[in-house]
């Protein structure tokens, strides 16, 4: 399976589908596409993702998917990066749901705002930094009962969520109140090769 990713690495949504085909040592070509430019609302990309969006991957037979989470899942079909076991694999997408509703909306948007738009923490909805908080209490959780989020080895679980809990403090979330967060990022980055 070859395949193009366009994606921007500055956007941990798109590293989760590089480090993913790094893993499953799927081969690809990287085409850095910046959001910011507006290079995702041009016509020739717009033909390959109405959305506009990143990441969006076009296999070798010219068929294109986006969404992140579905990438993945569907590079990673049948390999070791998703649990055999059917509860397993479920407890897996539980935390690839929860990882798109409660916690990327949080503290990715926070990031952003804070780094790439330069807004000062102060003026975001107070919600989003409670919000992102909770997501980094909950990752705590887990993280002090499992070396993975679903055990003992990595799945696409732990890519999805270490994309942006690694980038946490960029949006000047504090990783100290969070030791077992800590120490799982560290897990996952070597697992990763990162």
């Amino acid at each position: 399976m070859a395949m193009t990713i366009y994606g921007d690495s500055r956007s941990g949504n798109c590293l989760k589908v590089k480090w993913t085909a790094d893993q499953l040592g799927i081969p690809y070509s990287w085409i850095e596409t910046d959001v910011m430019s507006g290079e995702t609302r041009s016509a020739p990309f717009l033909a390959l993702n109405p959305a506009g969006q990143v990441p969006t991957v076009v296999f070798d037979d010219g068929r294109a998917l986006a969404q992140s989470n579905a990438i993945i899942l569907h590079l990673a079909e049948g390999s070791r990066l998703v649990p055999a076991d059917a509860f397993a694999r479920a407890k897996m997408l539980e935390w690839l749901f929860w990882e798109q509703y409660s916690h990327e909306p949080y503290v990715a948007v926070v990031r952003f705002q804070v780094k790439f738009l330069g807004r000062n923490r102060s003026e975001l909805e107070p919600r989003l930094i409670e919000r992102g908080e909770a997501a980094l209490a909950r990752l705590e959780l887990q993280a002090g009962e499992t070396p993975f989020l679903v055990g003992e080895s990595l799945t696409l679980a732990d890519i999805g969520l270490v994309a942006y809990t690694r980038w946490a403090e960029e949006g000047e979330f504090t990783l100290a109140p969070y030791p077992a967060v800590r120490n799982w990022i560290a897990r996952v980055e070597e697992a990763l090769g990162l």
